[in-house]
């Protein structure tokens, strides 16, 4: 296995940490991953929906599209948004105002993309595990550590599914040495 040295010149560490992750994976891609269909719900869907459909298909993270041309809007993560809730339903049990509830619909509670000046890495089925791995770490264009990777088709037109960081240490464990 290679190894890392934090001496070494002229960007030689960054290419024996790719060595690396390019060992650890050999050669697989998300395909490899054999990650679930996506779960799209709108902006409009009221949020004990959302909560619904994650327990049942046992997800932690659930696209939102857009009703009239199906495009991207953001995403939920499940456990944050039950954390957001408990924090609002304990504010109502003190006497103040709680503003999230379960019946709001979930455009109220979800983590929107930022489409203006940003550059989102394009990651598809056949994108390599070890860049998948440099994308959770906040590398290839992910300018801080992310949970969770959402699967597009090149164009980005459609979601086929949500990647993470679990998946990926999942296939690791399972994959023969």
């Amino acid at each position: 296995m290679s190894s890392i040295s934090s001496e070494a010149p002229n960007g030689s560490a960054k290419i024996s940490a790719k060595a690396s992750l390019a060992e650890k994976y050999r050669g697989a891609t998300i395909q490899d991953l054999d990650p679930p269909p996506a779960l799209s719900l709108y902006a409009s869907d009221p949020i004990h929906h959302a909560k619904r459909c994650a327990f049942e298909r046992d997800y932690t993270h659930l696209t939102v599209v857009s009703q009239e041309d199906r495009s991207l809007l953001g995403y939920i993560s499940i456990p944050q948004l039950n954390k957001k809730l408990e924090e609002e339903e304990k504010k109502r049990r003190e006497g103040q105002q709680g503003t999230l509830t379960e019946d709001h619909p979930v455009g109220e509670a979800m983590m929107r993309f930022r489409r203006k000046g940003k550059v989102y890495k394009v990651i598809t089925m056949d994108t390599p595990l070890e860049e998948l791995e440099e994308f959770f770490n906040g590398g290839v264009n992910g300018a801080e550590a992310q949970d969770f990777a959402v699967v597009t088709d090149y164009t980005r037109r459609f979601v086929l599914g949500v990647a993470t960081r679990s998946d990926l240490e999942e296939f690791v464990k399972r994959r023969p040495g």
